[in-house]
């Protein structure tokens, strides 16, 4: 095992300001600084940055950092910069006299960073530029995005295999938050000349509350989430462009800071809005998955799905968002029948081959089950990465009371009404059905006549409900009509329906109303909660003043600690967590007056 060098936790203090490293980072680190390729799959807010970041200043050489979104690259670079770290940036949003600046330094052997994106790392000659700077290695940021087996495959890096080869011999290092199997060897493929050492460290994020709920009025499930969240900063994801602006008016209309954030926005808008979020305190981001790759925001409170999520990874990709300073984040995810529907119906759709059609239907599968689990919501997340965990007895499930039962006989009954009714109606008329209610339509379809008209009356229309979704998420029922909708049998669902299966069914869970993320945040008392408010108003003051966004400055973890520990003078504060020399050089005197003065 590669050891690190001794003078790596003395910088990791005097230039982050921490006092270890975060679970995984040494390992990596070490074995970054040790030259072979490396791929390392860690969950997001564990501090992959870190993992060239800390190389890059310790050989005091340059590292190329290909990342996915222009925003991302600016944020880190002023986040390096306010360090002490010379970093710099390639892309089409600098003037000719700023990108002309990066390729100087880089020239010149002053860079430690520079950051490009993959479509940049090929135009205007900068290969042999690079060549000529010699950087110690390439590090590919969301290396998940060069493989079509992963969410968020991006075609422009495929090209990144070429440009490192094109660069001569230097060090090529993955990182990415997600990626099963499959993806990873697909990574490897293509991205490195030889086998890559694998870091896979464990996806578990236990400082985010993982919550789901079926859709009954999803504006005002919304809108009670987010009460519980004022003045925090969140995302909420939204199936479509028109969603994310209706929502976004709503919730404005209600007094949230809330802004929207797609794709079909002009440029100037997405990246004014993108900027706010970033930079200003208790911003709403109403968005579809346009928006938050590499978000690098830490203080992100909360993550609603408006809509039910693409797959289990995209799910904890943008969940991962949330907490990133490792403080208590919240989540929500709505999701129905139609969601479900709607999803199954667009991998049938796509012009792909069986083979690829079938793993997609298995992972789509998987996150329905994620949807209706009887067990643990943590349990069954970390199962899908191959990951063991106990009962987190924090989840909705965990805390919702929920009862498994033998699902045989009421999962016979539904699946018995949706055959006899002729295998093309909603779960709203086999309900009325099973509840033998004469309805109009019941009755002019003749089903008040069938066998199974009546034979379900030991349970309401809403248990009904969730049975037929339950029974749709594990695949013994499938979309009739992608027209129409309504319900058809599977080969699972005849073999349940003949007793050759069994079945387990839950009840929907009772979620207190009461949120324990509140019961979980820092418990501070009036004094310190006075003091962190005076230190928080003076980091929005600088962060104006230099027009960045206001965790540069200080992280909220930063100004908690800051404000339980009251330092008296500047070598007090340098034992407050992210306080390196650098920044208590810049910004020590402004954060001790605010505290003498808040005192």
């Amino acid at each position: 095992m590669p050891q690190l060098p001794p003078q790596a936790r003395a910088l990791l203090k005097s230039v982050f300001g921490y006092d270890d490293f975060r679970p995984g980072q040494a390992e990596i680190i070490a074995a970054v600084l040790e030259g072979g390729p490396v791929l390392a799959v860690m969950p997001t807010g564990s501090g992959k940055s870190m993992c060239y970041q800390l190389p890059a200043i310790i050989e005091e050489a340059l590292t190329v950092v290909v990342s996915p979104l222009i925003a991302l690259m600016r944020d880190q670079v002023r986040q390096m910069r306010a360090l002490g770290v010379a970093a710099a940036t390639l892309n089409s949003t600098n003037s000719a006299e700023e990108n002309e600046d990066a390729r100087r330094a880089m020239r010149a052997g002053d860079l430690r960073l520079l950051f490009v994106s993959p479509e940049r790392l090929l135009m205007d000659g900068l290969i042999a530029d690079l060549r000529r700077a010699r950087p110690r290695r390439l590090a590919i940021d969301e290396a998940h995005c060069v493989s079509e087996w992963g969410h968020d495959f991006r075609p422009e890096y495929r090209d990144i295999g070429r440009a490192a080869e094109a660069l001569g011999k230097l060090q090529v290092i993955g990182l990415t938050a997600t990626a099963d199997a499959a993806t990873r060897a697909d990574i490897a493929a293509r991205l490195f000349p030889s086998s890559p050492q694998l870091f896979l460290h464990s996806f578990d994020r236990p400082n985010i509350a993982l919550n789901f709920a079926v859709k009954d009025q999803p504006r005002r499930q919304l809108s009670r989430f987010l009460e519980r969240h004022k003045g925090e900063s969140g995302i909420i994801y939204c199936s479509s462009r028109q969603r994310t602006e209706d929502l976004a008016r709503y919730f404005a209309d209600q007094g949230h800071d809330a802004l929207a954030y797609h794709a079909g926005l002009d440029q100037e808008t997405r990246n004014r809005n993108q900027d706010r979020f970033l930079r200003e305190d208790g911003v709403i981001a109403v968005a579809t998955i346009a928006f938050g790759m590499g978000v690098n925001k830490p203080d992100v409170r909360f993550v609603a799905h408006a809509d039910m999520p693409g797959s289990v990874e995209a799910y904890y990709q943008e969940i991962g968002r949330a907490g990133r300073d490792g403080l208590p984040a919240d989540t929500l995810t709505l999701y129905s029948l139609d969601d479900m529907a709607f999803r199954r119906r667009r991998i049938d759709e796509k012009e792909i081959g069986e083979e690829r059609r079938r793993i997609e239907h298995e992972r789509f599968s998987a996150l329905a089950m994620l949807c209706e689990t009887p067990r643990c919501r943590r349990q069954t997340l970390l199962a899908y990465f191959a990951e063991e965990a106990s009962p987190c007895g924090r989840c909705d499930l965990c805390e919702g009371k929920v009862a498994v039962f033998d699902g045989v006989i009421p999962s016979q009954k539904a699946l018995s009404a949706v055959y006899r009714t002729g295998q093309r109606f909603g779960a709203g008329h086999i309900a009325e059905v099973l509840r033998g209610e004469p309805t109009e339509a019941v009755r002019r379809h003749g089903h008040d006549a069938i066998k199974t008209f009546g034979a379900g009356r030991e349970h309401s229309k809403p248990e009904w409900a969730s049975i037929l979704r339950q029974l749709f998420a594990v695949g013994a029922l499938q979309s009739a009509s992608a027209e129409h909708g309504g319900f058809a049998l599977t080969s699972k669902g005849e073999d349940i329906l003949f007793g050759r299966e069994t079945i387990l069914l839950r009840s929907d869970p009772l979620t207190p109303r009461d949120r324990r993320r509140r019961k979980e945040a820092p418990s501070l008392d009036e004094a310190t909660d006075r003091i962190l408010a005076a230190l928080k108003r003076k980091r929005r003051e600088l962060a104006q003043e230099e027009g960045v966004p206001a965790y540069v400055i200080f992280a909220d973890r930063t100004l908690i600690d800051m404000a339980e520990k009251r330092p008296a003078t500047l070598d007090e504060m340098l034992s407050v967590h992210g306080v390196g020399e650098r920044k208590l050089a810049r910004y020590g005197d402004a954060f001790l007056e605010a505290l003498n003065e808040a005192l």
